[in-house]
């Protein structure tokens, strides 16, 4: 049974500032609340089920894993997982095996999602199904977190693996769940950089304009719960000599928690380079979906998806603390 020291420890908690934090608070959530119910479609593959099997020693979730049944056993043997440690649902194709996974979080089966060896669309198709999907109120976007040794604190950087070129408008929903996200993980007030190539308004490059009217949206009090600044490009929105160089005065340059990008080009480019140049320490998932779901490439390590894994449960835990 949970004590008020553990209860206020999930509703009141310090920001966290690294990938351990969240791993402190996957662990805290499964002892307060139990485990998160992990549906994960298409599951047979090796990072995958090394990440849920690292997931379930650490008793953060209970893995229901979705697909061929055999390829599945023999994997969760490889990485040291009984067959009653997981619940099995075979599937005929990845096409059902996101199917059923969806169908397991509407129903009430599981509490989290993941994304296996399946491709986004595919799963993206059954999440967005108005019978028995996973729609929240808003919009769905990707938020990927990551840590860099160079700094003391996680970023945020939204969209690089979702919406493809997203107008001003998506945009907004964009910010609005990349800003939930952070006060998810006790960052109250996060500085949100809007990305572009130049930090001047030019009518010539819709970006810069995008980013000019979200950032006066935010002084007007019309996106809540962050300080918003943009157009800015990315050295000067995280380090605080080149803001100084460029004589940028803004609260948020040197100083950005969140990155928004343009598009899924620009953003997906950002996401790779960080783990295959930097081996940065990254996390995926998609906001503003009626329940936490992890989403990462299908090319990702194992220690991607084990971040990614921690990141939804924590979402889930904090998500009735936290108000959108």
């Amino acid at each position: 049974m949970e004590t008020v020291a553990e209860t206020r420890a999930l509703e009141h908690i310090n920001p966290c500032t690294s990938m351990a934090d969240i791993h402190n608070l996957a662990r805290l959530a499964a002892k307060r609340e139990g485990k998160r119910k992990l549906a994960v479609a298409s599951a047979a593959e090796a990072h995958v089920i090394e990440a849920v099997a690292d997931a379930t020693k650490a008793g953060w979730i209970e893995p229901y894993l979705f697909g061929n049944s055999s390829a599945i056993a023999s994997l969760l043997k490889e990485f040291g997982l009984t067959l009653d440690q997981v619940t099995i649902v075979h599937t005929q194709s990845k096409d059902e095996a996101g199917l059923l996974a969806v169908k397991a979080i509407s129903s009430g089966t599981c509490d989290v999602l993941m994304k296996g060896q399946i491709q986004t669309a595919t799963l993206m198709k059954e999440v967005l199904n108005k019978e028995y999907g996973m729609r929240g109120p808003g919009k769905l976007s990707h938020v990927l977190v990551f840590e860099s040794p160079l700094f003391n604190r996680l970023f945020f950087m939204s969209d690089g693996a979702l919406n493809i070129k997203p107008d001003l408008v998506f945009k907004i929903e964009i910010v609005k769940n990349a800003i939930h996200t952070a006060h998810l993980l006790g960052i109250d007030k996060p500085k949100v950089a809007m990305l572009a190539a130049i930090e001047l308004v030019d009518p010539n490059q819709q970006t810069s304009v995008d980013d000019a009217i979200i950032a006066k949206m935010a002084d007007r009090g019309q996106i809540k719960g962050a300080i918003i600044d943009g157009p800015l490009a990315l050295d000067n929105a995280v380090d605080a000599t080149a803001a100084r160089l460029k004589n940028i005065n803004s609260e948020v340059a040197g100083e950005a928690d969140i990155l928004i990008v343009d598009n899924i080009d620009v953003g997906n480019v950002f996401y790779k380079a960080l783990v295959y140049f930097a081996q940065v320490q990254v996390a995926g998932v998609i906001a503003g979906a009626a329940a936490p779901m992890v989403l990462t490439s299908r090319a990702d390590s194992a220690e991607t998806k084990l971040n990614s894994i921690a990141l939804a449960c924590v979402m889930a835990a904090r998500e009735r603390f936290v108000s959108v």
